[in-house]
């Protein structure tokens, strides 16, 4: 039985073909067959994408984790130009099809992590019982929540809280809130500083405000490759104090985000942090700075320090959710 799963951002897609016995070996994770990467802008569809990687294979089932809200079935990127029918998906693969969230997806995902795919920044006081929240800076910054069920299984509710008010809390931050509503006009969403655009946004910040002076050579591989890696990795290598700032920006923020989070949710199973931009900067997000922010919440500053808090190091985590979701329905259609 073959199953195909996809992690649909607005950077990449990421497509896995499995092999599955659900009738034999149900516990045995799907084995891989075959993973490919698309520039997900270089393509007009994920109907062509699948094309190319299938080649005219028949598979059982596709589970496809996407970057913004799932709404009836369908799906509209919000970085980017797709649109996704899970019926009209269906039809084209004549096969069941589910769209999940992305961060919904990397929910799943964590119960097929290896333990060194995990580091610890707050051991806190973990109720396994208790709610877990997550959130993933990547493109843009995803968010959502799971309540563990009695049969052992997850209730996920997937959310868009990347999308709500970026709230600034010094004189800093205010004067960035100001910096970005006048590129942005309506309103400012903490997703425009939390994530890999918002981290070259603060970059920018950092010289339209003087706070450090421009290194040519940071502009000139800018203009030859991807802004925020170069400032990612500029400014983790010490070689440049704007980008070294803007890192510094970045963490604090997110740090300030996951505690907001953790305040709505009180996550005592755990609050996970995801995606491929802090997986990239994990050695700072472990130096401190990311959990001080997160610990900045005045009276509540005690609760917080009761939460696991932990790192996520797999980068293809929705991937590896939207198989097992995909093994699950698999087992589902097979005890029916």
């Amino acid at each position: 039985m073959l199953l195909l799963a996809g992690d649909i951002g607005g950077t990449k897609t990421l497509l896995g073909l499995y092999d599955y016995e659900p009738d034999t070996h149900p516990a045995t994770p799907p084995r891989e067959l075959e993973r490919a990467r698309f520039g997900s802008k270089e393509h007009p569809s994920l109907e062509a994408v699948l094309a190319l990687f299938l080649q005219g294979r028949q598979v059982a089932v596709a589970v496809f984790a996407v970057a913004g809200p799932v709404v009836d079935g369908r799906w509209k990127g919000t970085n980017f130009a797709w649109e996704l029918d899970m019926r009209v998906l269906s039809a084209g693969l004549g096969a069941p099809v589910a769209l999940l969230n992305d961060l919904e997806a990397a929910v799943f995902g964590l119960s097929e992590l290896r333990e060194d795919e995990l580091r610890v920044l707050a051991p806190g006081q973990r109720d396994p019982s208790g709610p877990i929240a997550i959130l993933a800076a990547g493109t843009g910054l995803g968010e959502a929540i799971a309540v563990p069920l009695p049969d052992g299984g997850l209730r996920v509710l997937a959310s868009e809280g990347g999308h709500t008010d970026f709230a600034a809390r010094n004189a800093l931050e205010i004067a960035l809130l100001q910096f970005l509503f006048a590129r942005h006009k309506k309103r400012v969403s903490v997703e425009r500083a939390v994530s890999g655009p918002g981290l070259v946004a603060l970059h920018e910040f950092v010289l339209a405000e003087d706070l450090v002076p421009a290194d040519p050579d940071t502009a000139e591989q800018m203009r030859s490759g991807d802004p925020g890696e170069v400032i990612a990795r500029r400014g983790e290598r010490g070689e440049d104090a704007a980008c070294a700032r803007a890192l510094d920006l970045f963490v604090a923020l997110y740090g300030a985000e996951a505690g907001n989070l953790a305040l709505k949710v009180l996550p005592t199973g755990g609050l996970y942090i995801a995606g491929a931009t802090a997986q990239k900067l994990a050695a700072r997000l472990e130096r401190g700075d990311f959990m001080a922010a997160f610990l900045d919440k005045g009276r509540m500053a005690p609760l917080l320090a009761r939460l696991p808090v932990l790192l996520v190091l797999q980068p293809d985590l929705g991937l590896l959710g939207a198989r097992a979701h995909a093994a699950g329905i698999c087992r589902t259609n097979l005890a029916q």
